[in-house]
């Protein structure tokens, strides 16, 4: 099928390869515009781009695609369908109805559950012990479309954000390839998502990133597990911000929220009589570190208390 992607993170990136290695037809690519990154803020591609790019596959990065214009740009390439994976934007009304297969998306969540724009991150942060991935026909609606394919991931107790990134990004690349297939045969059933289980991921933000001692240790794993690789929890330490990448919940040790024991095991006391172990730490301006070691480089007094 001649197709037109539209995606920008590293998500994205197998979704579009396996649909070149499919025998697909990609005669475009939407993505977002370059961003500034780094120390030197110099403008960086999405790495969609930059796939595209190396393939010569035409790549556009509109600001929106709320304007008569972008409608006839994606009318002009005759596309029989578009798939989006984390794109970034949402589609109006007259771009979903170009494609005549329509629109599918590529979403990492077990919909209607997670709907939005960090499925991923929330799975993780509240616990889940399994996710997944859904290809749906787009409609106007925030995830809303019918369900097409699903697949369940089960997420290890101390998988982090990245690393279920990862993993789901190369399962969402099979589903899609197979979504197409089915599309192309017609032998495709569309399922109407419900209300029951539904749920939304919003976006993160660097706020909730501090860290509540007062929380017991295992949502404090999973936060620090979910914010990771960005935006990091922290937590406070000696005047200075201390990022917490990795945990591990702690037997045997209770005292008052926040109480540091930073011998060899630079346990953390936590809400309800439960502790947690520091593992990988980064001072502020430093770099990562193995917990123990930073604790010996930077002692803490008697009962220190992080915040």
């Amino acid at each position: 099928m001649r197709i037109i992607f539209m995606g920008t993170p590293d998500f994205a990136v197998p979704c579009l390869q396996s649909l070149m290695d499919a025998g697909h037809s990609v005669c475009a690519v939407f993505t977002q515009p370059d961003k500034p990154k780094g120390r030197g803020y110099a403008m960086t591609p999405p790495p969609v781009k930059v796939l595209a790019q190396k393939h010569g596959i035409p790549v556009f990065q509109p600001g929106t695609l709320r304007t008569p214009q972008a409608a006839e740009q994606i009318s002009g390439f005759h596309p029989d369908l578009i798939a989006v994976v984390a794109y970034g934007k949402i589609l109006p009304k007259e771009i979903l109805a170009v494609p005549p297969h329509g629109c599918i998306n590529v979403h990492a969540s077990l919909l209607p559950k997670y709907r939005g724009a960090a499925p991923i991150q929330w799975s993780v942060i509240n616990g889940e012990p399994v996710t997944g991935v859904t290809t749906m026909y787009m409609d106007e609606g925030l995830d809303t479309g019918d369900i097409l394919f699903q697949q369940e991931v089960k997420i290890g107790p101390d998988e982090t954000s990245g690393m279920l990134f990862d993993r789901l990004s190369v399962v969402g690349a099979e589903l899609l390839v197979r979504t197409l297939d089915a599309v192309h045969t017609g032998n495709i059933e569309r399922i109407k998502q419900g209300k029951d289980g539904e749920s939304y991921a919003p976006m993160l933000k660097k706020e909730m990133s501090r860290i509540d001692w007062n929380k017991p240790a295992a949502q404090i794993h999973n936060l620090v597990r979910g914010l990771s690789p960005w935006p990091v929890a922290y937590t406070a330490y000696q005047g200075r911000r201390l990022k917490i990448h990795k945990t591990r919940v702690y037997e045997g040790k209770s005292g008052a929220p926040g109480e540091l024991s930073a011998g060899k095991d630079a346990v953390v006391c936590c809400g309800g009589g439960t502790a947690l172990q520091l593992l990988e730490v980064q001072y502020e301006g430093g770099r990562k570190m193995d917990a123990a070691d930073f604790f010996r480089g930077h002692p803490s007094r008697e009962k220190t208390i992080l915040g």
